[in-house]
């Protein structure tokens, strides 16, 4: 198989990269994206060896293509968001590896997808921000969408086989995403006020970027993640729940009508969904130990506290809302998150400003990817303008 790794220094990249060396006679990689990350995409070129190598802008590629130099490979350097949707349609290419964090990830996954491609679906807003553009362009070209989240991919293994999006037909009675609650599922609520982002990007269970993890502490991942399970399994809001479960080993669940509820179950460690995504249908090793369910003894559940976590509320509300809402939370939750990492804004102010925002900018269709930018663009800018109403300075 002929990879690309869209976000390949990222944590996902780097796990993506460690599955490719295991079976170094499965899988070849085409081209590998890094940003700004020069320095570690370059050691990834030297061990891998792709024919093309994208960054950000002209500096970062000159710099990079030094080192390709020095190193006597032959990988083009590209850069740029047009290097990023060439490489991600390819026509050499097999399966695409979605991992850029942000609105930045989503012309290049939907490019894959109209190139019919295997894309393996990382990159939370090419559904929140687009699900029905996307899914039509996926339909469209017959391409093979598989998803990598840990809970998406847990519900797509529980699903009926050939599963095509009817739950009724599926004898399906609900989508069940796990979530570990985060660093604060216990912190009384007074204490909430004063969290610092040290505190919020520390997460008990996984080892993520910044962003994500100041996603889980709100626990707006699992809501975008809600919004995603909609477009990937057609499942209305009110056929979606979440559950939090502290121990993360219960990825997530499928209940059906007959009684059964089937779950899949493992280490947490993203290799797992890599690796089933990647040699799906077959299984191969990911290097993720084995499950040791007598070490775990116990698997506790709880609902979630939607005062503790009104993100999760927020992201419930934009879904029933449809058309640019959905990207306009998304739009402002970045800005937030932007702006806490900063400490220009405080932990709990991140909801006031996404629900303050979904408030100003008025519904709207998003029928097309122009749409959809423009739901975004719109969205930054009220989140960015009611900031500087509140005093809040600009980066």
């Amino acid at each position: 198989m002929k990879l690309v790794i869209l976000g390949a220094t990222g944590s996902i990249g780097v796990n993506t990269l460690d599955v490719v060396a295991r079976h170094p006679e499965r899988f070849e990689v085409v081209a590998l994206t890094g940003h700004r990350q020069v320095e570690a995409l370059a050691a990834q070129c030297r061990q891998f060896r792709p024919a093309y190598a994208v960054v950000a802008g002209a500096a970062e590629a000159g710099r990079l293509a030094g080192l390709i130099r020095d190193a006597g490979l032959r990988t083009e350097v590209l850069h740029g968001a047009e290097a990023l949707v060439q490489v991600a349609s390819l026509p050499e290419v097999d399966a695409v590896m979605a991992a850029i964090v942000g609105a930045a990830g989503l012309p290049p996954t939907l490019a894959a997808a109209r190139a019919g491609k295997r894309v393996l679906l990382a990159n939370k807003e090419a559904l929140v921000m687009a699900g029905a553009v996307f899914m039509a362009e996926v339909r469209r070209a017959g391409a093979l969408l598989l998803p990598i989240d840990s809970e998406h991919n847990a519900v797509f293994q529980s699903m009926p086989h050939g599963y095509a999006g009817d739950m009724p037909r599926g004898g399906i009675r609900r989508i069940l995403l796990t979530a570990s609650g985060g660093p604060f599922r216990t912190t009384p609520l007074d204490r909430l006020t004063t969290v610092t982002p040290e505190q919020a990007v520390a997460h008990p269970k996984w080892s993520m970027g910044r962003k994500i993890s100041v996603d889980s502490a709100t626990m707006m991942n699992k809501g975008l993640e809600v919004i995603e399970a909609h477009w990937l399994f057609n499942a209305p809001a009110d056929r979606i729940e979440v559950v939090i479960h502290p121990q993360s080993v219960i990825h997530s669940l499928v209940d059906y009508e007959d009684g059964s509820v089937l779950a899949q179950l493992g280490n947490p460690d993203m290799r797992t969904p890599i690796a089933h995504a990647m040699a799906w249908p077959e299984r191969i090793d990911s290097g993720v130990a084995a499950l040791d369910l007598f070490a775990i003894a116990r698997l506790d559940f709880e609902r979630p506290d939607l005062a503790r976590f009104p993100c999760l509320d927020l992201a419930y509300r934009a879904l029933r809302a449809e058309g640019n809402a959905a990207a306009v939370l998304n739009a402002a939750n970045e800005v937030a998150v932007a702006a806490f990492l900063d400490r220009r804004l405080s932990f709990l102010g991140i909801a006031d400003l996404i629900a303050a925002t979904l408030d100003s900018v008025p519904q709207a269709a998003v029928p097309d990817l122009a749409a959809v930018l423009e739901a975004d663009r719109q969205g930054r800018g009220a989140a960015l303008e009611i900031l500087a109403r509140r005093g809040v300075t600009a980066a």
